[in-house]
């Protein structure tokens, strides 16, 4: 029978580091392997490791940057091209934008964006996961009546 102990201590514990490959004495550094093969790093001896964050850490410090930041999220290239296109879409004559129009119906559409991954991500933790799906997406448009969109 396994006691509490162990058994927290096991599953809790930080992961076993790997010890280098020892030399033997009397041997020189090259051995004409690749440093792939052999195990070793590429990186100069005594530089320090690559932080690596456990999952789901670096999505949370990503959320919070965005969520303190004020700035536009999509590029406004990119959605100014995309608005005179659909613009286009519906007028035959070339209309022309003014900056401002444009920023704010980008401010608009990313603050309508925001709410729905947001409505959408409860939908998902409603059912129990953490990762959202389309249906998500579909039913936070449902409820909202924006589904003739």
């Amino acid at each position: 029978m396994r006691r509490h102990d162990e058994s927290a201590s096991r599953r809790k514990g930080k992961t076993p580091q790997r010890r280098p490959p020892q030399e033997a004495p009397g041997t020189s550094g090259s051995t004409g392997r690749s440093p792939r093969r052999s195990g070793e790093s590429r990186r100069p001896p005594g530089s320090p490791k690559k932080r690596r964050f456990r999952p789901g850490t670096r999505a949370l410090m990503e959320i919070r940057k965005f969520q303190k930041s004020t700035d536009l999220l999509l590029r406004k290239g990119p959605f100014s091209r995309l608005v005179r296109e659909v613009c286009q879409s519906f007028s035959s004559e070339a209309l022309r934008w003014q900056v401002f129009a444009l920023l704010a119906l980008q401010e608009a559409a990313e603050a309508f964006l925001v709410m729905l991954f947001s409505d959408a991500n409860l939908c998902a933790i409603h059912a129990k996961r953490v990762t959202i799906f389309p249906r998500d997406i579909q039913l936070a448009r449902r409820i909202r009546g924006v589904d003739n969109l």
